[in-house]
């Protein structure tokens, strides 16, 4: 469990956790650190084998906005060569293997799109506490899947904007299959909200100008949308987390109750040459001016947080 927690130089990133329903959260307060911490492997298992992802929409979302999330999902394990030698997703991606080198088992992750589910009549109301967001997660395939709940710009969560911009965490599943923690089955689970209208400044910046610290002026989101391109950061930096420290006792540093992760290590970071307030040197569309540091499917363009690269013990970035 855990979540970024907002401090003074700027509002983007935390951790927050709660025991066995909530691991580890994309948190308010993103501080650029000129030296990540070294991060710890505690012997627990990492998500393996085949894992599905389960997309399920709570609220009002348009295709076009769900398309914008289901692209980048299926560029995690795109094999298309990269558009003139642009940084992909899957490149991105890749340095999560890094940890599975590491471990004992050398095991490694496939992952893929498998269904998506749509509640666009807000079955649960409009104001979700922590266990609706369980809930709601446990609609999607409980074995061998990460299940990810994505609230409407109108949904009001438990520590949204106050404390968290997102979380991860696993809950009782399948008696078989890859995702197991010790003596019980669990399936993994994020929820990411959509910030546009409730906390742009804190859930989405580089995208809006930030609450805190420098004021720079925000940057043109790939995909014209701050509230989805805002999601898709915190997605990013979610999954990254789930996958090598799914129950609490993968890879992490600090206190188990609030561990920096795989990218929650290198906050406010998306390019070469980042400081608190500016997101590092990043690539500019020629056409929308928009920043972005990735390529995915179809075209698409992203902006995704750095990494923590164990085989170096630095923030890897793509740009």
């Amino acid at each position: 469990m855990a979540s970024f927690v907002a401090q003074s130089v700027l509002k983007l990133f935390l951790v927050i956790s709660m025991f066995q329903i909530s691991l580890a959260g994309r948190k308010l307060s993103e501080v650029v650190q000129d030296q990540p911490q070294l991060l710890t492997y505690h012997n627990g298992p990492l998500l393996s084998g085949k894992i599905t992802v389960n997309l399920i929409w709570y609220g009002n979302f348009k295709p076009s906005e769900r398309a914008i999330v289901s692209d980048f999902v299926t560029s995690l394990s795109s094999t298309a060569p990269p558009r003139n030698n642009q940084p992909s997703v899957a490149q991105w991606w890749k340095t999560t293997d890094k940890y599975y080198h590491l471990t004992s088992k050398k095991s490694s992750l496939s992952l893929s799109l498998e269904r998506q589910i749509l509640d666009e009549n807000y079955s649960l109301g409009k104001s979700l506490k922590n266990k609706q967001i369980v809930e709601l997660a446990s609609k999607g395939d409980k074995k061998n899947a990460i299940n990810v709940v994505l609230t409407a710009s109108d949904v009001a969560v438990e520590g949204f904007c106050m404390s968290r911009c997102g979380t991860h965490g696993s809950a009782l599943g399948s008696t078989s299959g890859h995702i197991k923690a010790n003596k019980y089955s669990k399936f993994a689970y994020i929820w990411v909200g959509n910030s546009q209208t409730q906390c742009p400044g804190q859930c989405a910046w580089p995208f809006h100008q930030p609450i805190y610290g420098p004021q720079t002026a925000p940057m043109i989101a790939p995909n014209n949308n701050v509230g989805l391109d805002g999601m898709v950061i915190n997605l990013a930096s979610l999954f990254a987390g789930t996958v090598t420290n799914p129950f609490g006792n993968g890879y992490y540093q600090g206190q188990a109750e609030a561990p920096l992760e795989a990218s929650s290590a290198c906050p406010g970071i998306y390019g070469k040459g980042a400081y608190p307030g500016y997101a590092g040197n990043l690539l500019v569309d020629a056409t929308s001016g928009a920043s972005y540091n990735a390529i995915g499917d179809n075209g698409r363009k992203y902006l995704l947080p750095a990494m923590y690269d164990p085989s170096t013990s630095s923030c890897s970035t793509l740009v």
